[in-house]
């Protein structure tokens, strides 16, 4: 039977029926209804939308959707998504809301910078450099023009009120990491601070869901997309495929690794063999996929990283 509800109704009507399996996609506010639904006992079981399109036949619309989930749900090798509780939401929510304030930022550097161009002033590349500009703007220097000046007055005050705001992600992201003992653990990996960290133990709420370590790095999108048939493996580029935020703290964590490399360790030994024969940005993204393996390694076995010489 098929039976079209309107979101006022969705929970009177789960209400009333008894336990049974729920079959949803992964959606905006999925956590949400998950969560209402299984207070009712069911057993609800997100799925990601793109493993769900496979069960689609011919043409999309609400009720081959919905079929598509009521046959996906049934698979025994169907992988769901855990239903998340509002504290681990909040977790996350410092995360996106930290991402968006420096998203803001890098925005009115960029226009700084490109506003001050149309009058001769130059700022060599650099967030540092952009600022001091900025300082300039706020003390009424004479190279500026006075009316210059007053236009890019709020600029530089929604600037400085970002830098203090992001400033206080920073340390909430910082109280978290330190408050979690999987994320204490994977901050004595080289390149992984508490900002990377928090986000790990956040976001992956089962380790056990990844069958070994190139499968959790394969979900992060750090191994070569496969085109591969008749025996024949034909590897391609990085697919970035799965969590693209983690992903790219990873990727700025490697980059930390390779400039810092004074200090001798396996990591870091590992890399200097690598990077003797390969260009930077490769050796990069094969070092943040080693991190992940080296994060996977930790939050299975609740290990520390161990920084012997390779």
């Amino acid at each position: 039977m098929s039976r079209a509800l309107r979101r006022k109704d969705v929970l009177a009507f789960f209400e009333r029926l008894p336990s049974c399996l729920i079959g949803m996609e992964a959606c905006g506010s999925d956590h949400h209804w998950a969560r209402e639904l299984a207070s009712f006992g069911h057993d609800v079981r997100p799925m990601p939308p793109a493993y769900v399109k496979a069960y689609v036949r011919r043409q999309k619309n609400d009720a081959a959707d919905a079929a598509a989930i009521c046959e996906a749900v049934t698979r025994p090798s169907m992988r769901f998504v855990p239903v998340r509780s509002v504290e681990n939401q909040a977790a996350l929510m410092h995360h996106k809301v930290r991402e968006l304030l420096v998203a803001q930022r890098t925005q009115l550097l960029n226009a700084l910078r490109s506003h001050l161009a149309e009058i001769g002033i130059i700022a060599a590349q650099g967030p540092n450099n952009v600022r001091a500009l900025a300082v300039l703007i706020m003390e009424s220097n004479d190279m500026i023009p006075a009316i210059v000046r007053s236009a890019l007055l709020p600029v530089v005050r929604r600037l400085n009120e970002l830098d203090h705001e992001i400033g206080q992600s920073d340390q909430a992201i910082l109280a978290l990491a330190r408050a979690d003992e999987t994320a204490r653990r994977l901050m004595s990996v080289p390149g992984i601070g508490p900002v990377t960290a928090s986000a790990l133990a956040a976001s992956i709420q089962d380790i056990s869901a990844f069958s070994g370590r190139r499968e959790f790095a394969a979900f992060l999108g750090l191994t070569p997309r496969q085109s591969s048939s008749g025996g024949k493996e034909r590897p391609g580029r990085v697919s970035k495929m799965g969590n693209r935020y983690l992903r790219k703290l990873l990727v700025v964590g490697a980059h930390a690794v390779l400039f810092h490399r004074k200090r001798c360790d396996a990591l870091r030994s590992w890399a200097d063999r690598l990077i003797e024969a390969k260009p930077f940005k490769l050796v990069a993204v094969a070092t943040a996929n080693k991190l992940a393996r080296i994060a996977f390694a930790l939050m299975r076995d609740d290990a520390r990283y161990a920084a012997t010489p390779a």
